[in-house]
């Protein structure tokens, strides 16, 4: 009888140990997954934080707020565009917020001011829009996994195809003052000379400048072409003031694809018409999935979609592709980082990515043209160059010999 009893008891034992740990499993499970979003809400780039919040928040969404059965808990921090901010409000959101994972940002030099914090705090991060170069090549970040692109990686096919197709020899650039302007006019340089063309005159304007009347007048006129790379109300003053300053009949303007994104596209007028750009998406791709994206999208954030709402968008599915992967186990952070790398998308509004052995994505590269259609502006994509890497048709050891794109490399031609 006590010997019966004793198997009782420890069954009992047994049951309640096994009640105990399914309760803290059904409370950890409960607990909500905290996702940082960083990005310039004010200022004078507002424009593309508040189109990267809504790409995220639509995802969200659409995905009903859960995942693998736990709530999704979106925080949101204003960067202002500036390096130092974006440092101290990721602090604030890893540091006191908790979050599981980091998501978001702007500048080219944002994204190299966060790496060691990102690296030492060992916090899962997607950059969607950040695209410095040296993230994902020689200065290579173990905690970020990048869904978006490296800055100079449309630029390569775009400076061949300005040569080739569009039969430019001389060109001048015009660009914002930092990273991210110096390494799209890098690549677009370098593949422009090695086709057989030469980049005459280089211009350099402060980050957020809105005025161009002191810039335009310098433009050589020994040139056939002007490469612009600006964004936001930069890229709206700018394209106004090259009609003004009637430029726009004299040279043909090409651009990096933040210069008409649909960020500021719909706020342009027939002075855009005409432009080329280059980049990894547009809003006319016509594809069933873009549309898929697009025409809902309208509907929710009551105007087109913009680069930055798709890169966030996807980038949002990206991340939640992953947990559900790891069944929701977002505090195993090296599992939830494996995972993050390791996913390929092939029906996503951009076309196929999957990221490569450097960390960075494969994708589509569409050169695009300004028109308008059906009494919209909008950027047509009159090439597309498939499955493109950010060494373009370098040998990636060969690339990484030379130094970074940066304000003076590639050096001027003699």
């Amino acid at each position: 009888m006590k010997k019966r009893l004793s198997y009782l008891f420890a069954a009992l034992l047994v049951a309640m140990g096994f009640t105990v740990a399914s309760g803290a499993t059904s409370a950890q499970a409960a607990e909500p997954i905290k996702i940082g979003f960083f990005a310039p809400l004010t200022g004078f780039a507002a424009q593309t934080g508040k189109d990267m919040l809504a790409g995220l928040e639509f995802y969200l969404k659409q995905q009903g707020g859960k995942v693998a059965g736990r709530d999704i808990v979106l925080i949101s921090e204003d960067t202002e565009a500036k390096p130092a901010v974006a440092l101290t409000k990721v602090r604030k959101l890893v540091e006191k917020d908790g979050v599981h994972i980091l998501i978001g940002g702007l500048m080219a030099s944002t994204g190299y001011a966060l790496q060691p914090y990102v690296d030492g705090k060992k916090i899962p991060t997607l950059y969607p829009v950040m695209a410095p170069d040296d993230i994902t090549q020689r200065k290579r970040a173990k905690w970020i996994v990048r869904t978006g692109w490296s800055s100079s990686q449309p630029s390569h096919p775009f400076g061949e195809y300005a040569y080739k197709t569009l039969g430019l020899r001389k060109i001048v650039t015009l660009g914002f003052d930092y990273a991210f302007g110096w390494e799209v006019v890098g690549g677009f340089q370098k593949t422009f000379e090695e086709a057989g063309g030469k980049i005459v005159q280089k211009i350099w304007v402060p980050v957020g400048n809105r005025d161009y009347a002191p810039f335009l007048p310098q433009i050589s006129k020994d040139a056939d072409g002007v490469f612009a790379l600006l964004f936001g109300a930069g890229a709206l003053q700018f394209v106004k003031q090259f009609k003004e300053f009637g430029l726009k009949d004299r040279y043909t303007l090409l651009g990096g694809g933040t210069t008409t994104d649909e960020h500021v596209l719909p706020s342009m007028g027939d002075e855009a018409l005409g432009i080329y750009t280059s980049l990894h998406y547009s809003a006319a791709i016509d594809t069933a999935v873009n549309k898929k994206f697009t025409v809902p999208y309208r509907e929710f954030a009551g105007k087109s979609a913009s680069y930055y709402s798709e890169a966030l968008y996807t980038g949002g599915r990206w991340a939640i592709e992953a947990m559900t992967a790891i069944g929701g186990k977002v505090e195993d952070r090296d599992g939830f980082l494996k995972a993050l790398q390791q996913q390929t998308l092939t029906d996503v509004p951009r076309g196929p990515l999957k990221i490569s052995s450097y960390g960075n994505p494969i994708q589509n590269v569409y050169i695009r043209k300004v028109e308008r259609v059906n009494g919209e502006l909008q950027n047509t994509v009159v090439k597309t160059y498939p499955n493109v890497s950010q060494f373009w048709k370098y040998d990636p050891k060969e690339f990484l010999k030379q130094p970074v794109y940066a304000r003076d490399y590639p050096p001027m031609m003699k």
